[in-house]
């Protein structure tokens, strides 16, 4: 049986309500394959939270039947100092990096989304709000993946979101951006947010499964660089 992943949730250590551990463990039992803890981080913090989230993330993995990736979201950093803070997290070995994108509901810097796509250090684009189609152009090139969100307000722009990615053939993945126990998906509900937001039937799969795997692939990759 196919098992969902979510590559974009929250902990206490930035504006999530539990623990790395307990939300790990309710991911266990919301039966997802992969879940990817990536806190709100800038310079102020990226530090301590790889210190603190990558603990968990190595214990939980050796005991539960679970992928576990510790990350980061740049999070409100300036446009022009995206890249410079996403090489810093590779620097320090995190293989997930999320940038918070030009959701609608919070005032995100304009030329956020164009400065996380071309930095050449992202894996995802979150929320990204009236995401343009040479953005979604570029996400294609440079191999960013475009998020559509369950989060609410977020996802008030989702059908824009797929509409200009799957014109522009870049990938999507459907994630929570889950801050709460009750915000992680099931299964059902993932398939849900994607259907609704425009994906069409006989490509929610894709999406839900493949391009997960995808990515879990690119990050692994990285994990093996990395250690040598």
């Amino acid at each position: 049986m196919k098992r969902i992943s979510d590559f974009h949730t929250h902990s206490f250590f930035s504006d999530g309500e539990l623990l790395p551990s307990e939300l790990i463990r309710r991911a266990v039992d919301k039966e997802y394959a992969a879940i990817g803890i990536t806190d709100h981080a800038g310079m102020s913090n990226i530090d301590s939270i790889i210190d603190s989230v990558c603990k968990d993330c190595r214990i939980a993995e050796k005991y539960w039947d679970i992928k576990v990736v510790p990350g980061i979201e740049i999070t409100h950093v300036p446009a022009g100092y995206i890249a410079e803070c996403a090489s810093y997290a590779r620097q320090r070995g995190i293989g997930l990096i999320v940038v918070h994108g030009e959701t609608i509901v919070e005032p995100v810097e304009p030329g956020t989304n164009h400065a996380a796509i071309t930095s050449g250090m992202i894996d995802i684009l979150a929320h990204p709000g009236f995401l343009s189609q040479e953005d979604a152009r570029l996400a294609a090139e440079n191999g960013v993946f475009i998020e559509v969100t369950a989060r609410s307000g977020h996802s008030l722009t989702n059908a824009i979101v797929v509409q200009r990615a799957l014109a522009a053939g870049a990938r999507l993945l459907v994630n929570s951006d889950g801050h709460a126990p009750r915000d992680l998906m099931s299964k059902n509900f993932a398939r849900q947010v994607g259907l609704g937001a425009g994906i069409p039937q006989d490509y929610i799969d894709t999406v839900l499964f493949h391009n997960s795997e995808l990515l879990l692939q690119r990050i692994e990759e990285f994990k093996q660089t990395f250690s040598k």
